[in-house]
């Protein structure tokens, strides 16, 4: 999302918003379909990174394309809206992860050599949304502005005559006619690709044609750190990367964190068995949440046990029987197995630690994720706080759409941001599950009108001519930054809050600090 973000936004700028926005979107309908059908691992990645890259175009090429046919008095209210279906999106994917993963029925399989389960379906309804938007903008005129800028004029009077003629119906005023008092002058046809159009080979004039436009795409990302948009490029990039890394790292930190104090609350309740001889012995029940050590097993029967968090230490299993077993979380460590067979289970090597076996055997091993969500409901926890957190940013969503024009784009990012920072602090109470969520679901509030503003605010400082590349090339940092904090915030999970909350809240009290010394775009016309 990272490179396609900053191709994708200078390839807008350099043959239009509408056929850039088509390919991207292509290509990550395509690999999404394409990675929900294959079977190796290494391939699957494979498939999600170039999703990734065609995705990660969409947001900077959608807020310049929809900018640039928005009338200046509701541009930043109509933008937030815009924004708001990135929370419609979040809501529509952690809701189908709800509703579809969970059915482990809804699996099948073609033999050992091809396997789809529930989640792969996911994968498949999550990639619908992309082939509709394709579809949709066959339908889509281009730009105007972008067609002036490249010396279309033709194109774009009949366009802009199209919105205005649309307007006046809609407003009851048909008879009013669209008029022109001035044009751009076109811009100059890059010859170089004219003259190698008409001589080499093809292989030859592709080549050209790739390195002038990646060419081109750099000389334009450059000219956004020329005067007069040097300053304000500068302090978009403090403000969205200190913006990024904040939210995203906290994002990932929260979940975690919740994690942890659910595993902390299940080991206080964990059951030590002690030192015992078992012999001529037949279990079909469930284990869980256990540690027995130094146990004696003699001509046992485990016939459709569960073993859910259960460790064995120090214990010897002879002459024993495993047979249709499963197992979350269960380990043997230093144990010992003799005459032992094991029948349709999903004990793989790496459950063994330090263990050693005489005289045993391993029939019909199971293969793949045995795990159900009857098994390990604590699973549920994934989907349902995701769920929330990206609930709780629709009072956010609206409150920013309905004041953007009135109280202006700079006051509600310094303010969102400084407010998010302050927020931090709560964490300091967080000690249960139930209080770590609605913290998320406060901070998640708080930080969207920040993104929403940040977005309109960027959109409105560049001219038409760079303003994809720049908000690609912003966007492409906030991922850097996401991953950044993803890897710090990560790592201090298990260490101390005191470094993660007094990062997030410095990291966003001085972003928004920053975001005060913008210029105010409320009332500028789009260059």
């Amino acid at each position: 999302m990272m490179v396609g973000a900053f191709f994708w936004g200078g390839l807008a700028d350099k043959v239009g918003r509408k056929q850039s926005l088509l390919i991207c979107m292509s290509v990550n309908g395509f690999f999404a379909f394409l990675s929900s059908f294959v079977q190796g691992y290494g391939f699957f990645l494979f498939c999600r990174l170039l999703s990734g890259f065609g995705i990660g175009g969409a947001i900077p090429i959608v807020f310049s394309y929809f900018a640039e046919v928005l009338a200046r008095e509701k541009r930043g209210e109509h933008l937030s809206w815009l924004c708001m279906f990135w929370m419609i999106g979040g809501i529509y994917a952690s809701a189908m992860a709800w509703a579809i993963i969970p059915h482990y029925g809804w699996s099948f399989s073609m033999g050992s050599a091809y396997q789809f389960h529930s989640w792969r379906v996911f994968v498949i309804v999550c990639a619908l949304p992309c082939v509709c938007s394709v579809v949709a903008l066959t339908f889509m005129p281009e730009s105007p502005r972008f067609l002036l800028e490249a010396g279309k004029h033709d194109e774009a009077w009949m366009i802009l005559k199209l919105i205005h003629d649309t307007n006046m119906r809609a407003r009851g005023q048909p008879e009013k006619v669209f008029t022109v008092n001035r044009i751009k002058i076109p811009k100059q046809i890059d010859e170089l690709i004219e003259i190698e159009s008409d001589t080499g080979t093809w292989y030859r004039r592709c080549f050209v044609r790739i390195h002038t436009e990646l060419y081109g795409i750099w000389l334009t990302f450059m000219r956004c750190f020329n005067y007069p948009v040097k300053e304000n490029t500068i302090k978009l990039t403090i403000v969205w990367f200190t913006l990024s890394f904040g939210y995203y790292g906290l994002s990932v930190w929260f979940p975690d964190v919740i994690k942890h104090l659910q595993s902390d609350e299940y080991a206080l309740l964990i059951r030590n068995v002690p030192r015992e001889k078992y012999a001529n012995f037949s279990i079909n029940f469930t284990m869980e949440n256990q540690i027995h050590t130094g146990m004696e097993y003699y001509n046992g029967r485990f016939l459709g046990v569960k073993f859910k968090s259960v460790t064995f230490k120090d214990s010897v299993f002879k002459a024993c029987t495993f047979e249709d077993v499963t197992s979350v979380n269960t380990y043997f460590k230093n144990c010992t197995f003799i005459d032992t067979v094991f029948d349709h289970t999903d004990f793989e090597q790496y459950k063994f630690i330090d263990s050693e076996f005489q005289n045993c055997s391993f029939f019909h091993n199971k293969t793949g994720c045995q795990i159900t969500f009857d098994d390990d409901y604590s699973a549920y926890w994934i989907y349902f706080v995701n769920f929330l957190g990206t609930l709780a940013v629709l009072p956010g969503n609206i409150v920013s759409a309905l004041l953007m024009d009135r109280i202006g784009r700079l006051t509600m990012l310094g303010g969102s941001m400084v407010l998010s920072g302050i927020s931090c602090f709560f964490l300091w109470f967080g000690t249960s599950e139930s209080m770590m969520i609605g913290m998320l679901c406060l901070y998640n509030g708080l930080t969207i009108s920040a993104w929403n503003s940040l977005d309109v605010v960027t959109v409105e400082l560049y001219p038409t001519d760079r303003r994809a590349t720049g908000f690609g090339f912003l966007n492409a940092l906030c991922k850097a930054a996401a991953v950044l904090g993803n890897l710090i915030f990560g790592s201090l999970v298990s260490i101390t809050k005191a470094i993660p909350i007094l990062l997030a809240s410095t990291v966003l009290v001085c972003g928004g600090l920053v975001g005060l010394r913008l210029p105010d775009t409320q009332t500028q016309v789009l260059m």
